[in-house]
């Protein structure tokens, strides 16, 4: 049975930092394109990074340059170190493992696994 267990969020006041972990198990860790998500309060669930062995790391433009995305396959563990954070990075936060073959990143249907969600909250 794979699972994918978030941790990490919080509340935070803009220009914070929080690192998002997210353990996998029961899973080829690696073996396709993992990603982190986030839903807001108009229920868009938007990918905001992506990470595999073949693209690297990718990241959407509104957090380009703040957040990064990483793995460490010892320990099966997705991060997302997220600095400089604002009030409108306030959302639920998840991974998702297993990108299928020939699906978008950008459908999160596309994706087989994935996490409970962790709140992050920055205040201003």
């Amino acid at each position: 049975q794979v699972q994918l267990v978030e941790s990490g969020g919080g509340s935070v006041q803009a220009g914070g930092s929080l690192r998002l972990s997210c353990e996998v198990s029961g899973y080829v860790f690696g073996a396709r394109c993992m990603a982190w998500f986030r839903q807001d309060s108009t229920l868009v669930r938007e990918p905001i990074a992506t990470i595999s062995r073949d693209i690297g790391a990718t990241y959407v433009d509104s957090v380009k340059g703040r957040f990064t995305i990483s793995v460490d396959n010892a320990k099966n563990s997705l991060y997302l170190q997220m600095n400089s954070l604002k009030p409108e990075d306030t959302a639920m936060y998840y991974c998702a493992a297993d990108l299928i073959p020939g699906g978008s990143t950008y459908r999160s249907g596309d994706f087989n696994y994935w996490g409970q969600g962790t709140q992050v909250t920055v205040s201003s």
